[in-house]
């Protein structure tokens, strides 16, 4: 009888499986194919500051940092986009010297494409270099992003990283300078970058924060304590411009339309009240309980 009542419920977990492979792979399937269309959605490639310009596509930020001994790019965004980008700019490609990242999976796909491109090395945090290296295979998932993981969704070609960066550790091209916080949360390795930028007799502090919400997919047990930590973290960073990797989340449309506006094309780009809010906004999706 007892086992007569374990092969039923056999039974029953495969047919419940049967049932939902499909469906995961079928939702996956259209994730991915919109957001290869919105990855390659193109954009306005623009200075923001100085030597700092926007060169991702609508939905992904993706950074250059120009220098006389070589150009840094932060992020890969859609490599295609991002070289046309470049280009577009007036700058080669082959002139960047190091390709850095913020987040091992949205952040970083692109690495291996943009590294044969230009003859760059890759840096990144220890966390993240594991997942590049594995192409985006990360021990933290959890369901559904492990099942989804196993049919191909969050995977990219594997790149290999010449550096491996330590937290507060400075990166330097020439006088270009950079230096990484690892701002995990998100995912353990997740990288934020502060670094100044001259804009005339000014000088403007810059930090690209790393998302600093939980996804439902990616769970590890010190998660909330690492949060708390890196809102601690970026609250310390002077920061008069600020942008994350996700191009809405710190108004990259608005800011760029309303600078071609401006007497003062930076202005609209000098938000430290905005960024305050951006780790405001996330300390409360932890204390509530809120995934994205």
């Amino acid at each position: 009888m007892a086992r007569s009542a374990k092969q039923t419920v056999l039974i029953a977990v495969l047919g419940v499986a049967a049932v939902a492979v499909p469906i995961l792979f079928t939702a996956w399937k259209s994730a991915v194919d919109t957001n290869r269309r919105q990855q390659g959605a193109t954009a306005e490639p623009f200075r923001i500051a100085g030597n700092f310009y926007y060169v991702g596509t609508e939905s992904l930020s993706v950074f250059l940092i120009t220098g006389p001994d070589g150009h840094v790019l932060l992020d890969s965004g859609y490599p295609p986009a991002t070289i046309a980008a470049i280009t577009k700019l007036g700058f080669n490609i082959k002139d960047v010297k190091v390709l850095i990242n913020s987040d091992a999976h949205e952040g970083a796909q692109g690495t291996q494409e943009l590294r044969k491109a230009a003859g760059a090395q890759v840096w990144a945090s220890d966390a993240n270099a594991r997942v590049i290296a594995a192409g985006g295979d990360d021990p933290d998932f959890r369901q559904p992003l492990k099942t989804l993981a196993s049919l191909g969704a969050m995977r990219y070609t594997p790149a290999r990283v010449d550096h491996v960066l330590t937290d507060g550790e400075t990166l330097h091209v020439g006088p270009v300078a950079l230096t990484a916080h690892v701002t995990a949360g998100k995912s353990r390795g997740c990288t934020s970058w502060s670094f100044p930028v001259r804009d005339g007799d000014r000088m403007l502090n810059v930090v690209s924060a790393c998302a600093l919400t939980r996804m439902g997919g990616i769970r590890y047990p010190q998660q909330d304590a690492d949060l708390e930590r890196s809102f601690e973290l970026l609250r310390s960073l002077p920061a008069d411009i600020w942008v994350t990797g996700t191009s809405r989340d710190w108004g990259r449309y608005r800011k760029f339309s309303d600078s071609r506006a401006a007497k003062d094309p930076v202005k609209p780009f000098v938000d430290p009240g905005g960024y305050r809010a951006y780790i405001d906004a996330a300390e409360g999706k932890l204390r509530n309980g809120i995934f994205d």
